[in-house]
């Protein structure tokens, strides 16, 4: 159970890095929209720090940079970034359902909730059609 929340303490590193991407390049409700998708991702990765620590188990530090999967030029491509940001912290979330159960088991469930919703969100604000996706988390 560890290893799975550990690699979502990592996801979670790793997307609050890409909001502070692409915010820069997002202005008026895009912009609100990034700065409470990285207070969620912050919030969901404090958490798992406090979780694991008291665990006992590993608590992945986060990198001092990420490699982004594309250059961040623009509102085209910061829009493409948080969507890909989304759905890979998703597909985090959901391989992290069969390896828990209980309360990390609705946390894990909750974050892939999570990481849909604003995927789509900004799938919508890209002009991406479909909005959603059948199955969240689910490589396509």
């Amino acid at each position: 159970m560890s290893e799975a929340l550990a690699a979502a303490l990592a996801a979670e590193h790793a997307a609050v890095y890409a909001y502070g991407v692409i915010g820069v390049r997002l202005s008026g409700g895009a912009a609100e929209q990034a700065r409470s998708a990285e207070a969620a991702h912050r919030s969901r990765r404090d958490g798992l720090v406090l979780l694991l620590t008291e665990q006992g188990g590993p608590v992945p530090a986060a990198e001092p940079a990420y490699a982004l999967p594309f250059a961040v030029t623009d509102r085209a491509s910061a829009l493409r970034l948080a969507v890909e940001v989304e759905e890979r912290t998703g597909a985090v979330w959901r391989a992290a359902l069969p390896a828990t159960e209980g309360a990390q088991r609705t946390r894990a469930l909750d974050g892939l909730t999570d990481t849909a919703v604003r995927a789509t969100r900004w799938r919508r604000a890209a002009g991406v059609s479909p909005a959603t996706v059948p199955f969240p988390g689910r490589p396509t």
